[in-house]
């Protein structure tokens, strides 16, 4: 199965102009992004149902450069000339960001839709007072119960 938007030509700025102005049609308040080597985050704010604004944050895993599946062809692992490689590496950015804006509209249309409801489909990236997210302090409680057969508390209580 191939990638959704493997071959598309839209740079990675204008999918995130995109889904900033995706949000913002949708009532976001707030939008922010940052980048590093190997990722980059995108976070905005919504207005809850009360008082209450919901501060959300994709964390979007980017890949490296130095990865053989672009420092070296697919069909013969032959090494690729430094240009193919950096356009191979590229494509795959590209690709990842048409996803992200894809995500991001899909999930806020839904809402729309009345199909789901904001915190169940943000509900992973929301931001915790703490910065992190409630999938980073809920997964690995999650994984526990699994591995021991037993319910454990999601959230430590303070």
């Amino acid at each position: 199965m191939s990638r959704y938007a493997n071959n598309t030509s839209v740079a990675p700025e204008k999918s995130r102009a995109e889904i900033e102005r995706t949000l913002a049609r949708y009532g976001a308040t707030d939008f922010a992004y940052m980048s590093n080597v190997g990722g980059a985050k995108i976070a905005f704010a919504v207005p809850g149902p009360t008082t209450r604004v919901y501060k959300i944050r994709f964390d979007i895993e980017l890949p490296r450069k130095d990865e053989r599946e672009f420092t070296h062809t697919e069909s013969r692992s032959k090494p690729r000339s430094p240009e193919a490689a950096y356009i191979a590496w590229e494509q795959a950015c590209k690709q990842r960001w048409r996803a992200l804006a894809l995500v991001v509209k899909a999930k806020l249309e839904a809402v729309e839709c009345g199909i789901t409801t904001f915190e169940q489909e943000f509900m992973a990236h929301m931001i915790l007072p703490g910065g992190r997210t409630v999938f980073d302090e809920v997964m690995p409680r999650i994984e526990q119960s699994y591995d021991s057969g037993n319910n454990v508390p999601l959230l430590e209580m303070t």
